[in-house]
């Protein structure tokens, strides 16, 4: 299963980015053989609107089943959930933490998006 875990850098060792939409990168990650690769979501970053939505449709054609990340508005949500992706909102600090939590089953499904749009 391929999960999405917004964040900072190229690294699994790296920081977890807490915000969805305006996210620098998407590390892909595979959980049934460890593989990872990078989606650079540096356009997304300067947009004036519809961040969160494109950067939804980048993960969903990433092929994802989940995403993890800190905080995600509604329109990005809801366009996720309409995909069958699951939503995980943490505090965890960086990529691995949330990849172990996530393997572990310590994340808690996202019920709602946890932050108003242009957040």
């Amino acid at each position: 299963m391929k999960i999405a875990i917004t964040a900072v850098s190229d690294e699994i060792s790296g920081a977890l980015d807490g915000r969805f939409g305006r996210a620098s990168k998407f590390i892909i990650y595979e959980t049934d053989t460890g593989e990872s690769s990078v989606i650079d979501n540096a356009k997304n970053l300067e947009a004036a609107q519809g961040a969160g939505i494109q950067s939804a449709q980048n993960v969903i054609e990433a092929g994802t089943s989940a995403v993890i990340t800190g905080h995600m508005g509604p329109k990005a949500f809801k366009l996720l959930r309409e995909n069958d992706i699951t939503v995980y909102c943490t505090a965890l600090s960086t990529v691995k933490e949330a990849i172990d939590a996530y393997k572990a089953g310590k994340l808690a499904e996202a019920l709602n998006a946890d932050v108003e749009s242009h957040w």
